[in-house]
């Protein structure tokens, strides 16, 4: 089956007698999935009123939460001024809900001595998350970070020991402890910490533009903050720490702080 899905719109933004600028958009217009875009350097662009930065080569990048409503709209203004509006019909998803028992206690309902850890690591992250960089490595074609059977997707709602928790905004690769986690594409590594409540070891690669993706549970970290990566690099291990039943990666990903879903970024299957 394949999961990469591909929509290519072309945009003609002109005027009669005045040069025309076509926008190409990758990527299916639905609920968790990343859109890569293309037009001439130097244009503005926005989606739902919201700026977007645009590379050197005329790439820029959006996406689409687990909840958006059901449009979303794209303006292109080329560097001479002229203006096209676009509206994307954002298809809705359905979600699995995911009973998992067996979770230790103090992870469901963590100890108030942990509480003050979990606020300190959520800030940690925040800061860790990219801002609006100029980079555009999220334009290349990503590869699958581990191999193994998927265990758990996106947009699913999980209730860990008969209690409901927010939707899993990731995706879950069941490979062996020890196995290889590679990065899917260029970046810069911008955390790098083995021990978080939750995430146990885990990483965030910069992707360019607020475009990251992240990895949880590692055993073993191999690379460290601002270390650039390049695709199928070596960053770390598949492991069992945080808050797991089992080895298993977890592969995340964002655009400036939405989570969106990786899996519509590869094409077939991990195995």
């Amino acid at each position: 089956m394949t999961i990469f899905r591909v929509v290519l719109v072309a945009l003609i933004v002109g005027m009669a007698g005045a040069a025309q600028a076509a926008v190409s958009l990758k990527g299916t217009p639905e609920q968790g999935a990343l859109m890569i875009g293309q037009t001439e350097p130097g244009a503005k662009v926005t989606i739902d009123g919201r700026s977007l930065m645009v590379s050197q080569k005329g790439y820029f990048a959006f996406g689409f939460d687990r909840d958006h409503g059901p449009k979303a709209t794209l303006v292109v203004t080329t560097p001479d001024g002229v203006s096209e509006t676009k509206s994307l019909a954002v298809a809705a998803r359905d979600y699995d809900i995911q009973r998992i028992n067996g979770i230790a206690p103090k992870y469901v309902s963590p100890p108030a001595e942990t509480l003050k850890r979990i606020a300190k690591e959520r800030e940690m992250k925040k800061r860790a998350r990219p801002a609006d960089t100029p980079a555009d490595w999220f334009a290349e074609t990503f590869i699958w970070p581990a191999k193994g059977p998927i265990s758990g997707v996106y947009g699913s709602q999980r209730i860990f020991n008969g209690e409901p928790r927010r939707p899993h905004f990731g995706l879950d690769i069941a490979a062996p402890k020890g196995a290889p986690v590679v990065a899917p594409a260029d970046g810069i590594v911008r955390l790098a910490n083995p021990d978080m409540y939750f995430e146990g070891g885990l990483v965030f690669i910069d992707h360019g533009q607020g475009v990251s993706t992240y990895y949880m549970h590692l055993s073993k970290i191999d690379v460290k903050p601002g270390q650039s990566v390049r695709q199928g690099d070596v960053i770390g291990a598949v492991g069992s720490t945080g808050r797991a039943t089992g080895p298993h990666l977890h592969w995340g990903m964002s655009w400036l702080g939405t989570p969106l879903d990786p899996q519509l970024m590869v094409k077939d299957t991990p195995q």
